[in-house]
């Protein structure tokens, strides 16, 4: 009955694909200055529109991706006025310009959930993988400045690959330290830049481990 039914309860909005990062996995192939400019906030606000009659508002979450979605910087009116509309909306973040106070702005603008890559035990694996020197201290602080949100929906994602396959029971151990409650696992999709680093890639083994 349910895939009868069929109802919308995600929708993802690819708000930019500008980045400031230069990840080596990424399959969108992302730049700091990227070809095809962010789509305004008037036509993502249009496609809400024009659903919000099909769906219950209060039970579709809107995520907002990029890209890099902290790079806009008019990304808390982004999320204002989703929430005005009577949509939940979250984002997905590496988390290196979440500052407390952009995290404040974007609470503020009716935020309810955030998800956070991290992709290594220590700045070795994880600035490697987001080829980012400092990411990894930007991005455990920003987990931890986000576990301690009431009420804030919170995950922490982690692209497993060769070099970082080995550090996940530690990972488990240490992000549980900080306090944060789910973490999701994922592997590298062949496609953009992953397609052309065979060493992104797991084994039958590995992924069955």
């Amino acid at each position: 009955n349910l895939r009868k039914i069929h109802e919308l309860s995600y929708l993802f909005w690819e708000c930019t694909l500008r980045c400031n990062f230069n990840c080596i996995h990424c399959g969108s192939d992302c730049k700091t200055d990227a070809q095809t400019p962010d789509m305004p906030l008037e036509d993502f606000l249009k496609v809400l529109d024009t659903i919000t009659p099909y769906v219950n508002p209060n039970k579709t979450m809107i995520v907002i991706t990029g890209g890099e979605p902290l790079v806009r910087k008019d990304l808390a009116d982004c999320g204002k006025e989703i929430y005005d509309r009577g949509y939940p909306w979250g984002i997905v973040t590496n988390g290196y310009l979440l500052s407390p106070v952009k995290l404040d702005s974007l609470l503020k603008a009716g935020l309810r959930s955030i998800t956070i890559s991290l992709d290594g035990l220590t700045p070795i694996t994880h600035d490697w993988f987001r080829n980012k020197n400092g990411s990894w201290e930007k991005a455990v602080n920003a987990i931890a400045n986000v576990v301690s949100v009431p009420d804030l929906v919170n995950d922490v994602v982690t692209c497993v690959n060769k070099r970082n396959i080995g550090e996940l029971e530690e990972m488990k151990k240490f992000l549980s330290e900080i306090g944060l409650k789910n973490w999701r696992l994922f592997t590298v999709f062949p496609k953009g830049r992953a397609a052309e680093n065979p060493e992104l890639q797991l084994d039958n083994n590995e992924f069955i481990w």
